[in-house]
């Protein structure tokens, strides 16, 4: 059963209030930005080594390495939370989607509500 236009008003207008008022959505990775899992590891090796460095420079009574080795585990948090830019870190099964029976194709990167549309257009089409 398809949204009438009244929900579909209120819903496009949740998700502008909701874009517009979330700290988390609006800080989140936008369009043509995400996550790398190449710097999702190298971070996490870093905030390891960081760790043991920690370890080592506490057990030895030697402040620098525990500052260094501190460093170290920053510099690991700030690698791996740091969104790409560009495309190299989608995965390849993505791209632009098929068309659906209702009209042309979108781009992978649109905005929830076209995802969510596309969805029921295809869930629609195949019943």
């Amino acid at each position: 059963m398809p949204l009438s236009e009244q929900e579909q008003r209120l819903l496009d207008e949740m998700e502008r209030h909701l874009m517009h008022n979330d700290a988390d959505v609006v800080s989140a990775p936008r369009e043509g930005q995400s996550l790398s899992y190449r710097n999702i590891v190298y971070g996490s090796v870093l905030v390891l080594v960081g760790v043991a460095g920690l370890v080592v420079g506490v057990s030895t009574s030697l402040i620098i390495v525990g500052v260094i080795a501190f460093l170290v585990m920053v510099a690991g948090v700030v690698l791996a939370a740091t969104p790409t830019r560009g495309g190299s870190a989608r995965p390849r099964s993505q791209g632009t989607r098929k068309p659906t029976a209702t009209g042309p194709t979108r781009a992978s990167g649109g905005s929830f509500m076209d995802r969510m549309n596309d969805r029921w257009d295809r869930r629609r089409g195949e019943g």
